[in-house]
């Protein structure tokens, strides 16, 4: 298992992370490099119909049609991530993050994408940090940094995505899958 942030990893919320924006959250990086880092929480709902705010994208996202809330910064933007039905058969509009998972342009006209995904979903504001944060963040022991399987950003219940995440882990980190929410109640 790598520490190293990527495109295409996940960061999951370490018990002790308490920052109300990520407490218990997974986070799918979309960019990470020397500049900084970006990332989709996946795991917060919220309850506004992605129909309400981009009625044509309406139709096309998965289950739960709602917009999810993908961090503090810029939540008056939007964001979509995809999976591709095909590898081989690319839409207009979608940029690779890795393997079949990508970020759709919201510019792009519907009809231009809709069938050549698996499912999509829309976040309102999305994670970030500058040059060398999330570095600092994982080394103090705020994340996690473990692989994504492409049905972690699409699947229809996320309420225990945190959870499931940490159990397909090798070795001690799937016992944090276990932890009860307070251990002083244990």
């Amino acid at each position: 298992m790598s520490a190293t942030p990527a495109p295409g990893l996940l960061l999951v919320a370490s018990p002790e992370l308490l920052d109300p924006n990520f407490s218990d959250t997974v986070v799918l990086l979309l960019d990470a490099d020397a500049d900084g880092a970006l990332g989709l929480v996946l795991n917060r709902p919220s309850p506004v119909a992605v129909a309400d705010v981009l009625e044509p994208w309406g139709e096309v996202v998965g289950e739960p049609e709602v917009l999810f809330r993908g961090g503090p910064v810029s939540p008056d933007g939007a964001l979509a991530v995809g999976v591709l039905r095909d590898s081989g058969d690319v839409p207009v509009g979608f940029r690779s993050v890795a393997g079949r998972l990508g970020v759709v342009d919201l510019e792009t006209p519907v009809e231009l994408v809709n069938g050549s995904l698996t499912g999509l979903r829309v976040f309102a504001g999305y994670a970030g940090w500058s040059a060398g944060q999330l570095e600092d963040e994982i080394g103090r022991g705020d994340w996690y940094v473990v692989p994504s399987e492409e049905v972690d950003v699409v699947r229809p219940d996320l309420t225990d995505l945190w959870r499931d995440v940490l159990r397909r882990q090798p070795g001690h980190l799937a016992w944090h899958a276990t932890r009860p929410v307070d251990p002083d109640l244990n």
